[in-house]
C-alpha cells in the first residue's frame, strides 16, 4: 500500500512539471508592459471572433508545441481584437481598439489575421498579414527575434 501511495504522488509531483499545452496569451496592456519589462518582442495576434483563417491559424500555428516553444522564448504572445470596443492605453495615448490596430501596423493593416511584431525598447515595427502555417511561422519568429531582439 505504501508503494502504491510513493507512486502515486511521484506521478502528481511529476505531472505538475510538464510543459502545458496551451500558449499563454496576454492583454494587450499586460503584454505591452511584460515585454517591456523582459526586452521581449510583442507578437500581436490581431483577430476577429468572424475570421475563419484567424481561427485556423489558431489551431495549425499557435497550438503547436515548437511555436510555442519560439514564442515563449523571445516573446510576449498578445491576443488583440480591435472590434472590441475597449480603450487602449499605448505609448502615453488612449485609443480605440481600430486605431490601435492602424497605429501599431503603421497603417498595413489589410485584413485578418494579421501579426504584429513590436519591439517596446526599439520602437521596432514589422508587420506581417495573412494566415501562415507552423512551418512558415517558425521562419519568420526566428528572423524576426534575428532582427528585432535589443541585446542589453
Amino acid at each position: 500500500m505504501k508503494n502504491i501511495l510513493l507512486l502515486l504522488f511521484i506521478a502528481l509531483i511529476g505531472s505538475s512539471f510538464t510543459p502545458s499545452s496551451e500558449m499563454k496569451w496576454y492583454s494587450f496592456e499586460e503584454g505591452y508592459k511584460l515585454a517591456k519589462k523582459q526586452n521581449k518582442i510583442m507578437l500581436v495576434d490581431v483577430y476577429t471572433d468572424w475570421c475563419g483563417w484567424c481561427k485556423r491559424m489558431d489551431k495549425d500555428t499557435y497550438a503547436k508545441t515548437e511555436i510555442m516553444s519560439l514564442i515563449d522564448k523571445d516573446f510576449i504572445a498578445i491576443k488583440f481584437n480591435p472590434e472590441l470596443s475597449e480603450v487602449y492605453t499605448f505609448e502615453g495615448k488612449k485609443y480605440t481598439g481600430a486605431e490601435l490596430a492602424s497605429v501599431l501596423s503603421k497603417n498595413q493593416l489589410s485584413g485578418y489575421p494579421t501579426t504584429i511584431f513590436y519591439q517596446p525598447n526599439s520602437k521596432k515595427t514589422n508587420v506581417l498579414g495573412g494566415y501562415y502555417d507552423a512551418n512558415r511561422f517558425k521562419g519568420v519568429l526566428e528572423n524576426i527575434s534575428k532582427e528585432m531582439l535589443v541585446k542589453k
